[in-house]
């Protein structure tokens, strides 16, 4: 008949020893860890990803505006393919007309297949540099999954990093309690006597 010994970390015997009490409410605090710290971190990482990109979106969004503008440089014949088969943009000058102002001129990242004399959308900064577009809503929430997810699997990696290290800690105290109580017990059970 096999027994069974669950939580023998935690009930007093013989064979317990002070290691196997750090390691057991170690294993206990992992836990808490890893089931609330780790999503908690996350979590409280992810909200302040989320504030701050919020911020960053609504500062473009003040700062950047769109306009109609013609395409005037010169384009390329070939753009190289991306991984995913889409054809990459490329940056070429346009020319846009500010109300009540004479024609500018300006660097613009434009969708690739576009030709010299097309009109294309473009996003200008206060300037009148061509920028990207300000974050919208999805890229945000992008932002705040990535950081958070990526916090929180830091955390628990981190955890069961410390987890490990404890743990080869422990083993190595166990067995040098054990070699220190078998010197002592040894004698006794084979009649040898150290002289």
């Amino acid at each position: 008949m096999r027994n069974r010994v669950r939580g023998w970390r935690w009930r007093s015997n013989p064979l317990r020893r002070r290691s196997d009490v750090v390691e057991a409410w170690t294993a206990l605090v992992v836990a808490v860890l890893l089931l609330v710290g780790a999503p908690l971190a996350g979590s409280l990482a992810g909200r302040w990803a989320h504030d701050e990109a919020r911020a960053v979106a609504s500062a473009q969004r003040a700062d950047r505006h769109r306009v109609r503008a013609e395409v005037v440089g010169d384009t390329p014949d070939a753009l190289p393919v991306m991984e995913d088969g889409r054809r990459r943009s490329y940056r070429v000058t346009v020319r846009w007309t500010p109300p009540g102002e004479r024609p500018r001129l300006t660097a613009a990242r434009v969708p690739a297949g576009t030709r010299t004399g097309d009109t294309v959308t473009v996003w200008l900064d206060s300037r009148g540099r061509g920028v990207t577009a300000p974050p919208d809503e999805t890229a945000v929430w992008q932002h705040t999954l990535t950081i958070g997810s990526s916090v929180a699997l830091g955390a628990g990696t981190a955890v069961l990093l410390a987890h490990a290290v404890v743990r080869r800690v422990a083993l190595r105290r166990r067995l040098g309690e054990w070699e220190r109580d078998w010197t002592r017990t040894e004698p006794q059970w084979t009649r040898r006597h150290n002289a």
